[in-house]
């Protein structure tokens, strides 16, 4: 007989910067003001924005700033769902600023987009939209004076269309040469990462490319955020979002990327240090390399940071079934609590680490070494699961829902009916997550600091969230630090990556 053992966690309590403790982003900006209100003198007061694109463009998305600027109505009955958004300043605390000594308009007797499109290879095409854009964010972020703390790139449609992505096959050489790699690997194991770090490779390497990614590669070597602004944005439609939606979560976005804290968690215990650890394809026309990638989010400060892990030989019948070695999970895990050190100037009294695969036992023995002296340490994998709760009810179960088979297997909905705006909003029937925890921590604790970091996603105001931050984040690190090459980039902020 199966025992079923259920149990609905309360929504993520956030901080916001009044006495205001919701979980709906939306709800606590607005009564409260973000969380680094509480930093008082340290914060500035304005939000200086950099506008790069076509003139047209780049005009239409000056305007946007001033229609988010004076807030934009809902055009039908408000909804928690679709709420007004008052202007910028009420909510945030603070304005925009955008002027024409930020604003550099991509133009010349030959249109320079033009000429970026039309080049036959679509490699060079894609290069050449990318070195445009980047050129031009260089400029700005050489400046002592009118430096932007944010940039927005404005893409027209024809670049988003013809430049996306583009993706080629490896030549005979090329593959050729991979196989002596192999070879090398299989003759000299110890001797394989020497082989790899001796091959110099550029972004022009990638057998394939995303133009997202690419970009946010050159800011985060100019040490510029940017923000992506296309028709989507800037026009309204009956096919898109209402223009209310939009600017809550652009709004939310461009006050992280700028430096600011929109909310926080409630510190639930001692100082916590989250992890999510993925793993990405680095498929060159050398090489063929998952790494891991890194993506952490403080409890208390709040801040992310980014670092990429060392390199695992793809191999054949390979698949999913990527692990670190031990030597490489205590090299993370010793690089995890180096750069805490740095941020905080303190060590965490407790590091949770999130995979959507097993923890395999020379993973448990790298990590265990290298965190030793962090008094708890929680590996916790989430694992999308076929077992489905049926309520009776129009409505899916609440996110927040954990149940247990047999006291054994541990289950988590991160998605599914949402008691702040009164709905599903979803298109299907929900997945929940089976949670696995390996520590002194048992399940419940790992399911309730998973639902928790859904909410903390500040790239949007949505109060939808399928996946942590932890593991979101992660997963958005892997393809830019690609793009940027094998140097660690001197930023690690998650500022640049979102």
């Amino acid at each position: 007989m199966t025992k079923l053992t259920l149990l609905e966690l309360r929504s993520p309590p956030l901080q916001f910067g009044g006495a205001a403790h919701t979980s709906d982003p939306k709800a606590g900006l607005e009564a409260a003001g973000p969380f680094d209100i509480r930093f008082g003198s340290a914060r500035k007061e304005t939000i200086n924005l950099g506008v790069i694109g076509p003139p047209a463009l780049a005009d239409d998305a000056r305007r946007w700033i001033d229609r988010v600027s004076a807030g934009i109505p809902v055009l039908s009955a408000s909804t928690a769902l679709r709420r007004p958004f008052p202007p910028f300043e009420t909510v945030f605390r603070k304005s925009l600023i955008h002027t024409d000594f930020m604003t550099v308009a991509l133009e010349g007797e030959a249109d320079p987009i033009e000429l970026a499109l039309a080049h036959a290879d679509p490699f060079d095409r894609f290069q050449a939209v990318v070195d445009l854009y980047g050129e031009a964010l260089d400029r700005l972020s050489r400046r002592d004076v009118n430096r932007p703390d944010l940039v927005l790139l404005c893409l027209p449609d024809a670049v988003v269309e013809k430049c996306r992505t583009v993706e080629r096959n490896s030549t005979e050489d090329e593959r050729e040469r991979a196989k002596a790699i192999r070879k090398s690997k299989a003759s000299r194991q110890g001797d394989f990462f020497d082989v790899l770090d001796e091959i110099e490779e550029g972004a022009d390497d990638l057998l394939k490319r995303d133009l997202r990614q690419a970009l946010k590669a050159r800011a985060l070597a100019a040490r510029l955020p940017i923000q992506l602004v296309t028709s989507r944005l800037l026009y309204d439609s009956v096919k898109g979002e209402d223009p209310a939606t939009r600017a809550w979560n652009f709004s939310v976005g461009i006050y992280y990327k700028a430096g600011g804290i929109p909310w926080r968690l409630t510190p639930p215990g001692p100082d916590t240090c989250f992890v999510g650890v993925t793993f990405h394809h680095f498929h060159t026309r050398q090489r063929h390399v998952v790494q891991s990638s890194l993506a952490q989010a403080f409890s208390s400060e709040g801040e992310g940071f980014a670092i990429r892990g060392t390199g695992v030989p793809v191999t054949p019948g390979q698949r999913l079934n990527v692990h670190l070695s031990e030597e490489q999970a205590f090299d993370l895990g010793a690089r995890i609590l180096s750069e805490y050190l740095l941020r905080t100037g303190r060590s965490p009294l407790r590091l949770v680490i999130h995979k959507t695969s097993h923890f395999d036992d020379a993973e448990v023995r790298g990590f265990g070494s290298a965190l030793a002296d962090v008094p708890i340490v929680s590996l916790v994998t989430l694992v999308p699961s076929a077992v489905r709760l049926i309520r009776f009810s129009q409505y899916p179960p609440k996110v927040g829902t954990v149940f247990s088979l047999n006291g054994s297997r541990t289950y988590l909905y991160t998605s599914g009916f949402i008691p702040e705006i009164d709905t599903y909003p979803g298109p299907h029937i929900p997945q929940p997550f089976e949670v696995r925890s390996l520590g002194p921590e048992d399940s419940m604790i790992s399911a309730t600091d998973v639902f928790n970091l859904t909410r903390m996603n500040w790239n949007t105001a949505d109060v939808r969230g399928k996946w942590p931050v932890t593991l979101s984040f992660a997963r958005r690190v892997g393809g830019i630090l690609n793009e940027y090459g094998d140097q660690d980039p001197e930023e690690t902020s998650f500022r640049y990556f979102v």
